[in-house]
């Protein structure tokens, strides 16, 4: 789709104090990198991510995106009142329902009659937010509206090291290599009709979008059972006494077992395998990618996107003066660079000192650039975005 009438206003964002390199990671994986003969190095030389941010233990998802929100808002003339849509679309939620954007919305007093909501897609999750606001722009049905997000890898890469420490395998580091690329950050992207009065707006041109959803399965986060939490819900006195019900008349089991198994006069060898958490505590995040089946599909992914993008455009490769991609690490940038047919110093990067932040790595990343006037007035710029599912959408700005 081309647009008109939408321009962006702004990027805020707020960045995690605590830094967390990678060798301080693999000071944690010590005990898996000896057993596996690992030298350490491996990650860094394989992601070329040095450090990451993380936010301290029990920060609120919903304080950092009102944070980065009110930057974005101090760099307009746009004011909470002006807000007639706010949408959320971090991949990290701090609820299933309530939609995070509820509590964004109300930390900002963001008028009654507003749009609020959240959007989840992945790591092209602001993307997708841009594309929906603008589109509402478009149509004249807003004058003004916030994407934000706020991610946070602390908690899930604290997870998958103790899992890797477990298991000590190399199919669980393969899989869990990216994970340990995650850092931690906020952003928000201010959209409106262009008629705040700021004269450093800069015009949405057009987008692209192409997919790949039989490659759903490459990079997974979710929660599952651990198998402890298994074990303890399979063998609990209740189960254990229905599953012998199941298989015996139960007139047949003495009423003296009965008491026994429904009581805490059990053995020892059974009482410690009884419950003894809450079937939440028996949930367990995981995330799991298979890193080089993502990036070559990846790849052609995006090279059918950047096709159908420079077409839809009417721009010529070499007419691009500047891209923002997704940040995920060093080797799936140089690749995609060359696929696509650009010249590395087209592309500003952030991903050796934040990792890959999800949802807000591209647009922290452009906000950085611009700040350091790697970005410049009249540059046509590329916001090049992909992520799992696979899911691939291009944006055209004028800079």
């Amino acid at each position: 789709m081309h647009y008109k009438r939408v321009y962006m206003e702004s990027i805020g964002y707020e960045l995690p104090p605590v830094v967390v390199t990678s060798e301080e990671l693999e000071n944690r994986l010590a005990p898996m990198y000896d057993a596996l003969h690992i030298s350490h190095g491996q990650l860094e030389a394989l992601t070329g991510i040095t450090e990451r941010r993380w936010w301290e233990k029990g920060h609120s998802l919903s304080d950092g995106a009102t944070v980065a929100a009110q930057k974005a808002m101090q760099q307009s003339n746009v004011r909470p009142n002006d807000i007639e849509a706010l949408i959320y679309t971090g991949v990290c939620r701090e609820n299933y329902e309530p939609a995070t954007a509820c509590a964004v919305a109300a930390k900002l007093g963001i008028q009654s009659d507003a749009y609020v909501y959240d959007i989840s897609n992945a790591c092209l999750g602001t993307m997708n937010g841009i594309i929906d606001i603008a589109n509402r722009i478009e149509l004249k049905q807003i004058r003004a509206g916030l994407v934000v997000s706020c991610e946070s890898a602390r908690e899930i890469v604290d997870i998958m090291i103790d899992r890797m420490l477990a298991e000590k395998t190399m199919k669980i580091y393969t899989t869990s290599l990216a994970t340990l690329t995650g850092g931690s950050g906020a952003a928000a992207v201010l959209l409106t009709d262009g008629s705040f009065s700021n004269k450093t707006a800069h015009r949405l041109i057009g987008e692209t979008t192409k997919s790949a959803p039989e490659h759903h399965k490459l990079c997974r986060w979710g929660v599952t059972l651990t198998p402890v939490g298994i074990g303890k819900m399979m063998f609990s006195p209740d189960k254990l006494l229905a599953a012998i019900e199941e298989v015996t008349e139960p007139n047949a089991i003495p009423s003296a077992l009965k008491e026994l198994m429904t009581s805490e006069r059990l053995p020892p060898a059974i009482a410690n395998i009884m419950p003894s958490e809450s079937l939440p505590a028996a949930l367990s995040e995981f995330m799991a990618t298979d890193s080089v089946a993502v990036l070559k599909h990846g790849a052609i992914l995006g090279v059918r996107t950047w096709a159908a993008f420079l077409k839809k455009m009417g721009w010529a490769r070499d007419q691009v003066d500047r891209v923002i991609c997704h940040q995920v690490g060093e080797g799936h940038r140089d690749t995609i660079l060359k696929e696509l047919g650009i010249a590395p110093e087209k592309d500003f990067s952030t991903y050796r000192y934040l990792g890959n932040i999800g949802t807000v790595s591209l647009p922290l990343t452009a906000a950085i650039a611009e700040q350091r006037q790697f970005l410049k007035p009249g540059d046509r710029v590329g916001f090049l975005g992909i992520g799992s599912g696979l899911n691939c959408l291009m944006i055209g700005w004028e800079w």
